[in-house]
């Protein structure tokens, strides 16, 4: 059963602002797979806002935004062996959240990037 849909937007340049400008932002919100996955990009900044957006979207369809025992950085974006985007909740993010099965679709281009998350129980 759908238990929330969410959908955000990010512009890719205050993506790139963020974390050149903020010491420590990247680690923050990204986990160390998100950034290794990012960095070997050519376009990395896009694929950061893309799952900065993704994280967004996944807070809204929780319902109640960010929630208390989460992190931005155990909310990870991976893509799985076809190159499908996945989400997977890590550490007590996992536990604040509990079972759920959360599906996800990023787009970016050179100034936006954009995800829709559906999450199910």
């Amino acid at each position: 059963m759908i238990t929330g849909l969410g959908t955000d937007i990010v512009e890719v340049d205050r993506m790139e602002q963020s974390i050149l400008r903020a010491n420590g932002f990247r680690e923050m919100v990204f986990s160390a797979h998100e950034i290794q996955y990012c960095e070997r990009m050519a376009n990395k900044y896009e694929h950061y806002a893309a799952r900065f957006a993704a994280k967004e979207a996944f807070f809204k369809a929780l319902g109640t935004g960010w929630k208390s025992g989460t992190s931005f950085n155990e909310i990870e974006v991976f893509n799985d062996a076809n190159g499908k985007p996945e989400i997977r909740l890590l550490g007590q993010s996992a536990e604040a959240v509990g079972p759920v099965r959360i599906l996800v679709s990023l787009t970016h281009v050179q100034s936006m990037a954009a995800a829709t998350v559906i999450i199910e129980k």
